[in-house]
């Protein structure tokens, strides 16, 4: 028995890029940042802050959400599994690169400040076009988005 399982919970580096592949088929990428934090062990030695960047790659519906959804600075929380892969360059040097193929993921926090002008993301889905009554969303308690 074997397990790859990683869980992650941090901030997106950089918004998603979405590429779609054989079959019209998504797959999104971006970086994920998780941060230790800087303590002072018992002989009194300060110990900085350390920040791990993590390659994601998401496919299919999660792709899809993530397209629409997470943005740079967004806080989120993730299940998966890893894979490396190797290539070559162009100088004919083997290149590796460890990745994590979600499986789950859970939208905690929108960025704090959109970028000078940038339009702040919103989590609420488009309402569907036969919606009778328009404010039908505002008086559901849970503004996330289904997934």
């Amino acid at each position: 028995m074997s397990v790859n399982k990683v869980i992650l919970l941090g901030r997106v580096g950089r918004d998603p890029d979405v590429r779609y592949v054989a079959q019209n088929q998504p797959v999104a990428s971006f970086t994920l940042a998780t941060t230790d934090r800087a303590y002072t062990n018992a002989n009194g030695v300060q110990v900085p802050e350390r920040t791990e960047w993590h390659n994601i790659v998401m496919w299919g519906k999660n792709a899809e959400v993530a397209e629409r959804y997470i943005r740079k600075g967004t806080q989120i929380y993730l299940e998966g599994r890893l894979r490396t892969r190797a290539w070559e360059d162009r100088n004919q040097v083997k290149r590796y690169t460890t990745e994590i193929y979600v499986d789950s993921f859970e939208l905690l926090a929108r960025p704090t400040a959109a970028a000078p002008g940038q339009q702040q993301p919103t989590a609420r889905p488009a309402q569907p076009a036969g919606n009778a009554n328009p404010n039908a969303a505002q008086q559901q308690p849970n503004n996330n988005p289904p997934f």
